[in-house]
């Protein structure tokens, strides 16, 4: 029993609520797309009411075409008592029950009992040398192994994997719902790269023009599993505050995993900027964020004098377009001599978030 039930059930509500209600444990489920919804149909665009923090496209089902609007929980379940959208729970009368409501008076901050103290559920690390055993059929886990060091080359004519329009959330990037059960598998759950996120050139979400073959409406991470198949790197191109939202590493590890070499954006969301380091993937920055309009379906990338970057230093973008034109384009870098990362040079660290 979740302890915000035996929370319930010690004010002696919980049996009213099991009535009329499903009671979810207090968790992650309908912030990352877990809530298994029985009333919708997929595909179909319904409107839902939560006071959960998050309501990105599929956060709360999976569904894209879920559209759930934020507000307080005191306004939520008393949408969730009308069960009906058509309603002002300010001057109406609850729909089948005849009453109305009276704002409720303001909560405490902290449980006046205070919190629930126990150790159910909780297992003890354990000690000394551990032999962790997987089975290699599994597709669910898989034994991490160490990605290939930066070769200290430049990164000349990379293909222009997707360049995203708009919002590009964390769950853009690798959506968690049903994607989750692979979580401990790395391989596995990155089949879902990009999945959410927007083609500028289309406006299609999770499919791209393949860069090597130009085959149309091509599943981003299976472009990129054949650009890395062909023995390339490819790029990224993100708007702005691209990686927001939850501090998902899966967002950074799968993207290199399948083959990026770095990520151009107007701006990025702080934490996903320092994942990407983390993981060995180049996060660098429009110096120019008009810069961005300048990327054409098809280019061909280049970063130029990696090896002599130092703190501070831009970077020289050459993209060249499928008509045979060029654009050249200065980048920022946040890297500096704190924290070495796999994509810069020997004496090259990442710079401190602080």
């Amino acid at each position: 029993m979740s302890r915000s039930i035996r929370r319930l059930s010690a004010t002696g509500r919980c049996s009213d609520w099991r009535k009329s209600a499903t009671v979810l444990a207090n968790a992650c489920g309908p912030c990352i797309g877990q809530w298994k919804r029985d009333d919708v149909k997929e595909g179909e665009v319904n409107s839902i009411i939560s006071s959960y923090n998050r309501n990105f496209p599929g956060r709360n089902d999976g569904s894209p075409d879920t559209l759930s609007f934020l507000t307080s929980p005191e306004i939520t379940v008393a949408y969730a008592l009308a069960g009906t959208l058509d309603f002002d729970p300010m001057s109406d009368v609850v729909p089948g029950l005849g009453v109305k409501l009276t704002p409720p008076s303001p909560a405490p901050d902290l449980p006046p009992n205070g919190y629930i103290k126990d150790s159910q559920g909780y297992l003890a690390p354990a000690t000394g040398d551990v032999n962790v055993i997987v089975d290699p059929k599994s597709d669910r886990l898989q034994i991490l192994t160490p990605f290939e060091a930066w070769d200290g080359k430049d990164y000349v004519d990379l293909p222009l994997l997707l360049k995203a329009k708009g919002k590009c959330t964390t769950d853009h990037i690798s959506p968690a719902g049903k994607w989750l059960k692979f979580r401990g598998h790395l391989d596995n759950i990155s089949n879902n790269m990009f999945s959410g996120a927007i083609n500028a050139f289309d406006g299609e979400r999770g499919v791209i023009t393949h860069p090597l073959t130009g085959e149309k409406k091509v599943e981003t991470s299976k472009a990129a599993r054949d650009i890395k198949a062909s023995g390339a790197k490819w790029i990224v191109v993100g708007d702005e505050n691209y990686g927001e939202g939850s501090s998902r590493e899966h967002a950074a590890m799968s993207p290199r995993l399948l083959g990026c070499a770095a990520v151009i954006t107007r701006s990025f969301a702080r934490i996903h900027q320092s994942n990407l380091k983390k993981q060995g993937i180049l996060p660098l920055t429009f110096q120019n964020p008009a810069d961005y309009d300048k990327i054409q379906e098809g280019d061909k990338l280049s970063l130029l004098d990696l090896a002599n970057l130092a703190p501070g230093k831009a970077v020289k973008l050459v993209a060249k377009h499928a008509n045979g034109t060029s654009d050249e384009i200065m980048l920022d870098q946040t890297l500096n001599a704190e924290r070495r990362v796999q994509v810069a040079a020997p004496e090259l660290r990442e710079k401190s978030s602080k």
